[in-house]
């Protein structure tokens, strides 16, 4: 088993090979560019005898339940006369967070102030040892529930494996890396789903709960906000060092503790009534999770770049070339949102049309991290307690 090197077998290490926002966007709309009228009112009619007694519950009244008039409201009222859904308007009352901030997770009121929080995350190795790659996929993926400002309840695996190439004692090193993570959780491993596939995949679906008063999305940024990072940033431009064999120990030794290390505080941060919004830094890099962050606002991200904490020695893989690929892939999905300012070294993210972004540090900002840090949105009376219970790092502003 030790001379097989997994990471030779991805395209893409860790969350370097998630599909560029961009792309992801052109997805996402294409999902929605059909017409949700064809029809709602059949549709409603479909669903209605799932629920015997609705209209029944209030027989000889000659009028429909309020169940029954919420359901058919939840249903049908939600087009503007031409077929399209109203923006942002979702026909389900009681999905709370869903895809249409890009945020990590998805949330649904389940009553009596409690939400469910639904999300699933995997990708190809970043690391050789298998042990170390289900420990981080694991990590990475339980992560989305922290940055919701929620704790995790259970998880499920996500197993695609290459069995003509690789032997399945080594998939069950993956699973017992994975294990490992969750039972550090205080969650079980429950369950999965194994397909056969050409490259290794793996990761988690997981399932978390929050008070609905503590949720955390990552869009609800307020102006004056200081914006904190909880991880240094590096991890992508090692993964490429490590595929490449160029990758020092120190660095690998590094990385893999950032990796494997949960960003727990998340639901200790959701208590905190300064904390505005809160999100974790993965495939789309420091400055793709502050465009998340102020998209669609009048808003914008200030990000410092001499503050943004990195992993010591990381100019090194810049300067061999250890670009990954999901880099580029995020600089041109948002470069045009950004804007440089030479004099006081400083990115703004989030203006209609940019220009230019330096290359050293396009390679550190867009970098694309695996379980990265948690990215915090708080008011400056916040800072001090950030900073000195939670160890994050202030790297910029909202304005």
């Amino acid at each position: 088993m030790g001379s097989i090197r997994l990471t030779q077998f991805s395209p893409g290490a860790g969350c370097g090979c998630k599909i560029s926002p961009a792309q992801l966007r052109q997805i996402l709309q294409e999902s929605l560019s059909g017409s949700p009228k064809k029809d709602l009112e059949s549709l409603y009619a479909a669903v209605r005898p799932q629920t015997p007694g609705i209209r029944e519950q209030h027989a000889g009244t000659g009028k429909e339940s309020a169940v029954a008039e919420e359901q058919r409201t939840a249903v049908v009222g939600r087009s503007n006369g031409t077929g399209d859904r109203r923006p942002g308007i979702s026909e389900f009352p009681g999905l709370l967070v869903g895809n249409e901030s890009s945020d990590d997770a998805a949330v649904y009121d389940i009553g009596g102030g409690k939400a469910v929080i639904s999300t699933t995350d995997f990708f190809t190795p970043i690391v050789d040892d298998p042990y170390d790659f289900g420990r981080i996929a694991a990590s990475n993926a339980l992560s989305d529930v922290y940055a919701m400002g929620g704790n995790p309840l259970m998880a499920i695996a996500i197993l695609g494996w290459p069995l003509d190439m690789l032997p399945a004692s080594v998939a069950g090193k993956v699973l017992e890396g994975a294990r490992a993570v969750c039972s550090a959780a205080g969650i079980p491993l429950a369950g999965g789903h194994s397909i056969s596939i050409s490259e290794p995949v793996f990761g988690l679906a997981v399932t978390g709960i929050i008070d609905t008063a503590l949720i955390k999305k990552n869009n609800t940024v307020q102006k004056g906000d200081l914006l904190f990072l909880t991880k240094p940033l590096g991890i992508g431009l090692i993964s490429t060092g490590i595929k490449r064999g160029v990758a020092l120990k120190e660095h690998m030794e590094t990385a893999l503790l950032l990796m494997t290390r949960l960003n727990t505080e998340g639901p200790r941060l959701a208590q905190l009534k300064d904390v505005h919004a809160l999100t974790d830094v993965t495939g789309f890099g420091l400055l793709g999770h502050c465009l998340e962050m102020v998209d669609g606002s009048s808003f914008t991200a200030h990000i410092d770049v001499d503050r943004v904490p990195l992993i010591p020695g990381i100019g090194t893989y810049v300067t061999q070339d250890c670009i990954p690929g999901g880099t580029y892939r995020n600089f041109d999905s948002y470069g045009h949102r950004l804007e440089f300012s030479a004099s006081d070294n400083t990115v703004t993210v989030g203006i209609p049309s940019g220009g230019s972004l330096p290359d050293p540090i396009k390679f550190l900002l867009c970098d694309p991290q695996t379980s990265g840090g948690l990215l915090i949105a708080a008011n400056p009376r916040s800072r001090a307690v950030l900073e000195k219970e939670f160890g994050a790092v202030c790297v910029g502003e909202i304005r």
